[in-house]
């Protein structure tokens, strides 16, 4: 059964209303959402207009804020770079697809870990470590070979 999309709705004063609650709610309330694997959009309450990204990114920038970032401000530049090159297209695509690798990884590691049958958790995180590498090396050539055939004579601003 596919889940129904939770619609939140963003008024003039900045306040989120979550339409199947029928309740303001905040901030960490849609991270919360996330976190449990809702799918939802957030609307302008008067125009309709998507603003899911802008909040999912406002909610990123406040826990950037806080404790320690994972966005250096190096990664966050060369993601900058990215806006208006050839490759831009690429680009959110093979963050997605590195970012599931990792967490697929991830996944893999704690369900090895939690059945150690006889191994050191040294010896999985190592074997573990060498797959994750591979799987990487893979997944570049092909964005590689992808990014050559797409734009064979452009090369990226400097």
């Amino acid at each position: 059964m596919a889940q129904k999309l939770r619609i939140i709705k963003k008024y003039p004063n900045r306040r989120l209303y979550d339409t199947e609650i029928s309740s303001y709610i905040t901030l960490e309330e849609v991270r919360q959402l996330v976190l449990d694997g809702e799918s939802f959009e957030v609307r302008d309450a008067k125009s309709g207009e998507d603003l899911t990204r802008s909040v999912l990114l406002q909610i990123i920038s406040e826990h950037e804020e806080k404790g320690q970032p994972m966005l250096s401000p190096q990664l966050l530049s060369q993601i900058i770079r990215f806006y208006g090159d050839s490759l831009q297209g690429f680009m959110g695509p093979y963050l997605e697809r590195s970012l599931q690798v990792f967490l697929d990884q991830q996944q893999q590691f704690r369900a090895q870990l939690n059945s150690l049958m006889g191994q050191t958790p040294w010896s999985m995180l190592n074997e573990l470590t060498e797959r994750n590498l591979d799987a990487w090396k893979t997944m570049q050539r092909g964005f590689l070979d992808a990014a050559a055939q797409t734009a064979p004579n452009k090369t990226r601003k400097g």
